[in-house]
């Protein structure tokens, strides 16, 4: 067998051996996969559970991971680093996806506050503080649906202009346009109340 090294020397037995099972998983070769499976599962989920700090999560990463080796061992290139390197990057960029994920994911799913927090005293400023609310709830509602969720995004949710520009799935500059005029919207409306 020819050396796969690439000029940094020879690899050490371990890599060696990955090195030949990613090379005949990249001609098809199922049982490779699971040889290689048996020998790094422990290095995959350890790091997966480690950043995800979830069983079940760290469980999808790997299997996501191995499936990616299946798709894509041709892009393994022993000339960029070794077989567990690999893995390892594969590894931590699914398990980072992961992450981010299912941040959006809770803060997508979380109701949006029913009203503002209650700091008031008197019944004159609980009474000012609720016409407020409803100033405010009644100046979003008048809003295009587009500049209110950009709007509703940002502000209750705590996404940036980037990620509202991914979720809503439409260009950066629209939805800096959406939120811009809908802010101006909401001043003069809450100026004029």
């Amino acid at each position: 067998m020819s050396d796969i090294s690439g000029g940094r020397g020879r690899l050490p037995q371990l890599e060696q051996e990955l090195a030949e099972l990613l090379a005949k998983i990249a001609r098809g070769c199922e049982s490779a996969l699971g040889k290689l499976y048996d020998k790094t599962i422990s290095q995959v989920y350890g790091l997966a559970a480690k950043i995800l700090s979830s069983h079940d999560e760290a469980d999808e990463v790997s299997l996501d991971v191995f499936n990616q080796v299946w798709r894509k061992s041709l892009e393994y290139s022993p000339d960029r680093g070794s077989p567990s390197a690999w893995l390892i990057t594969l590894t931590r960029s699914r398990a980072i996806d992961k992450l981010r994920s299912g941040k959006k994911r809770r803060l997508l799913q979380a109701p949006l506050p029913d009203d503002l927090p209650d700091n008031s005293g008197s019944p004159d400023e609980e009474t000012e503080t609720r016409e407020k609310r409803e100033l405010i709830e009644s100046a979003l509602s008048e809003l295009p649906a587009s500049q209110r969720r950009s709007i509703e995004l940002a502000y209750f949710h705590g996404m940036s202009q980037t990620e509202i520009s991914a979720h809503l799935d439409e260009p950066l500059g629209t939805v800096k346009s959406w939120m811009r005029a809908g802010m101006a919207k909401l001043r003069q409306r809450l100026c004029e109340g």
